[in-house]
């Protein structure tokens, strides 16, 4: 018979609140809270794991560091569903070839790559990784758009181009860095042009509040993607007015990105004996034992409805 401890312990779970703004992993206390440590820690753990991405998640085509989309009954297909991303976001942001489009953390630049080859867009990707910027320009040169896709090192909340530079400025699964996201989108509408555009895709927060057990997960994945936090989905729009945007849409993509969630999960339980085997040999570092951590955890969140994979798209 269930006693009157087991028919309360609901009642009394500490609950977790997720704090606008703010680093919300659960760091030392004497960790360095600077957005310069906060860039290294970003470009450190890319770094670390590279090959982890080209090997187990994208290939040498797509370069994709981010979620599928799938909206076909026809079996899943992990690479083409990258490029279905690329794919959705341009026409979300309604772009067109002769626009210039900034790349704000690109990553090695897989989507750059692919807009310069197949609409020819002129396309500057940014990241705070060099070794990305080096990366993605040999990438750009292999695929053959070298004159056409450049790369700069820096922080997308701290810009160093000139106003009104760009026509488009694109962030897939990249906003998410940027410890106050308000801090980005007033770099996007400065350099954007007159009439430019802002398309953010990400995973966004559904509520504030989390119990021990879902904030557990939220740990694994803030912890080893290197996110300092998440934004809630109902606040961003709010963010992109605040700034002076207009028409803002939103688009909730999570139905067409399960597939792709449930593959991440998949390949992290393959891969265990491997990670397993690769932590007792101490091949693994730390950051890239998190980063596999993820795998499962971040099923957890959008099948429990933490998170929301959406789109957002506004103009100048």
């Amino acid at each position: 018979m269930p006693s009157l401890l087991d028919s309360t312990k609901g009642l009394f779970q500490l609950m977790h609140t997720l704090i606008s703004n703010q680093d919300n992993r659960e760091l030392s206390v004497d960790a360095d809270l600077s957005g310069k440590a906060l860039r290294k820690e970003t470009a450190e753990y890319y770094d670390e794991c590279y090959w982890d991405y080209l090997l187990t998640w994208c290939n040498r085509d797509n370069l994709a560091y981010h979620y599928g989309y799938w909206d076909k009954t026809t079996p899943y297909q992990h690479h083409q569903a990258l490029l279905n991303k690329n794919q959705i976001l341009y026409d979300a942001a309604g772009i067109k070839p002769g626009d210039r489009v900034l790349d704000a953390g690109c990553g090695v630049g897989g989507s750059s790559i692919w807009m310069a080859k197949n609409y020819g867009n002129r396309a500057t990707g940014m990241t705070v990784s060099g070794q990305q910027a080096i990366y993605g320009a040999q990438h750009a040169t292999r695929q053959g758009v070298g004159e056409l896709v450049d790369f700069e090192v820096a922080d997308f909340c701290q810009m160093p181009f000139e106003d009104e530079s760009f026509d488009v400025v694109w962030a897939l699964e990249s906003s998410c860095y940027a410890l106050n996201k308000s801090d980005f989108l007033k770099e996007a509408m400065r350099v954007l042009r007159k009439g430019g555009r802002v398309v953010v895709c990400d995973g966004f927060f559904t509520r504030r509040e989390f119990n021990d057990e879902e904030w557990r997960e939220i740990m694994i994945c803030l912890n080893g993607w290197a996110v300092p936090n998440l934004c809630l989905r109902d606040e961003f729009g709010g963010m992109l007015e605040q700034q002076g945007f207009h028409s803002v849409a939103l688009r909730d993509l999570t139905p067409q990105t399960m597939d792709s969630i449930d593959y991440m999960r998949n390949v992290a339980k393959r891969l265990r004996p491997l990670q397993k085997l690769g932590e007792w040999l101490r091949l693994r570092t730390k950051g890239q034992t998190a980063n596999y951590l993820v795998g499962v955890a971040q099923h957890y969140l959008f099948t429990k409805n933490l998170t929301a994979y959406c789109i957002f798209t506004a103009q100048k």
